[in-house]
């Protein structure tokens, strides 16, 4: 089976290893690494490509986790996914163990997407809101779209909240055609 689709196996493994308190500092080393290989087309190509030894692998991440502080779980950890060929996977791994780490931390992630910046009084709002809609704490993360028109788009999982006027008048046009 390829390690893409095991990639779910790989996040809860790193959520056993470190701890569900550690999880949230060892996400963060992750996507230093992730940040390095998708930058740097030749680090990438190293840690991917099988015509590379496991030792040439294992002593360039233990120069770079030096130079980036990572943790030596984190070194054993990617070092662990480098073995199964996984570290391809990296990207979806991480997501996955974000949210295989809010879901147990009782927690949601929201993206809300705005054509304005909002203040922090509108984001307590939102957050109270959304806590209330879905019976969680709630993480927001801001994006300004200055494609909206106005209102706002709340994506949290694959759920979808939209009150923004484009999507309103999508609303009103649908109930004037059923007539």
């Amino acid at each position: 089976m390829k390690p893409i689709k095991q990639a779910k196996k790989y996040a809860k493994t790193l959520i056993n290893v470190v701890g569900i308190d550690e999880t949230e500092k060892a996400l963060t080393e992750l996507m230093l690494i992730e940040n390095l290989m998708s930058k740097s087309k030749g680090f990438k190509s190293l840690l991917v490509n099988p015509g590379f030894s496991q030792a040439d692998k294992e002593n360039a991440l233990k120069l770079i986790a030096a130079k980036i502080m990572l943790s030596e779980k984190m070194v054993k950890y990617v070092t662990y996914l480098i073995e199964m060929r996984a570290i391809i996977a990296l990207s979806q791994i991480i997501r996955l163990a974000t949210a295989i780490y809010l879901e147990k931390k009782k927690r949601a992630k929201a993206t809300v997407l705005t054509p304005i910046e909002i203040s922090k009084s509108q984001e307590d709002r939102i957050k109270a809101s959304l806590k209330k809609l879905i019976e969680k704490d709630v993480d927001i993360e801001i994006v300004i779209d200055k494609t909206l028109l106005g209102g706002v788009l709340v994506k949290v999982g694959s759920t979808m909240y939209d009150s923004s006027i484009k999507g309103q008048l999508r609303l009103l046009k649908d109930e004037l055609i059923k007539g």
